[in-house]
């Protein structure tokens, strides 16, 4: 296959390529970084003989992100407790093919979190064979384990997800509706409004980063969030709607400067509340993200 050929069939694969290299990274600058690593691999290789190449794209991403996420381990020394994942941010209503392409299959900030807490080898079992359909026995050699071990890892990985990441309420209509009440009475000082739309266990997490670390949070209860929402109204912030990772957020800003990116995880089991809040209050990262 010549070089421009080459390129084109990695071009066509360069969102797949992208998507699941943030699933298993939760970082975007480094799913970047990982999918800029596979196309140097793949012009040193000789892949006359593949007959899927996208496969084999798909599983080398993987290699490389798992890599990455072992050396990320190894020289950690903050603190995940307040730590999210990078979220990914657009305009309510405005359509954005890359973005869309990254999200298919919805994959939200609480589930991120989640992934956050696996082990590298389950984390990648899980995302490549749960999230992208590929087998075992093509994952078993990238974690150096035989197939039974490795549908174990991804077993493991599946249950502590489905105990720890709620599902979102799929109508984006419904939950901007919420959204929208909380915004609304947090501003007025309503308490009872307040829990009115909160779960009674909803879980509020704030990521400060280096640059706001006091801000750095995990509040639990109705009750607490919602005196934490009624003190950070008191400074009045605007806001702009936005969506995060496919579902209904905010944007706080003062003086037109965005200070906290807001997510929300909203569940309709039986009444339609507010499960989660994470909020980016750290101005590098929010910068970063191009939120403006």
């Amino acid at each position: 296959m010549d070089k421009e050929l080459l390129a084109e069939r990695f071009q066509a694969d360069r969102g797949h390529l992208r998507a699941v290299a943030y699933r298993m990274l939760g970082s975007l600058s480094e799913a970047e970084d990982a999918v800029q690593e596979t196309w140097i691999k793949l012009n040193r290789s000789d892949v006359g003989d593949v007959r899927n190449l996208s496969g084999w794209l798909t599983t080398v991403v993987g290699r490389v992100c798992l890599d990455m996420l072992r050396s990320r381990a190894s020289r950690r020394e903050d603190p995940l407790e307040y730590a999210l994942p990078d979220p990914v941010v657009r305009e309510e209503g405005a359509a954005d093919p890359e973005q869309e392409a990254l999200l298919a299959d919805s994959v939200g900030l609480a589930l991120l979190v989640v992934l956050e807490t696996l082990s590298p080898a389950e984390r990648l079992a899980f995302v490549l064979h749960d999230m992208f359909s590929v087998s075992f026995d093509e994952i078993a050699p990238i974690v150096d384990r035989t197939p039974a071990a490795t549908r174990q890892l991804a077993s493991r990985a599946r249950r502590r997800v489905q105990g720890a990441a709620p599902a979102p309420a799929p109508d984006a209509a419904r939950q901007r509706q919420v959204v929208d009440a909380f915004l609304a009475a947090s501003q007025a000082g309503d308490f009872e409004g307040l829990l009115a739309v909160l779960d009674p266990d909803v879980l509020l997490r704030v990521d400060g980063g280096d640059l706001a670390a006091a801000a750095s949070k995990l509040v639990r209860g109705a009750e607490a969030v919602t005196a934490q929402a009624l003190t950070f109204a008191k400074f009045r912030h605007d806001s702009r709607n936005v969506t995060v990772n496919g579902a209904a957020g905010l944007v706080s800003l003062v003086n037109g400067t965005p200070v906290g990116l807001m997510a929300f995880t909203i569940t309709d089991t039986r009444i339609v509340r507010i499960v989660r809040i994470d909020i980016v209050a750290d101005p590098e990262r929010l910068a970063a993200l191009g939120v403006r």
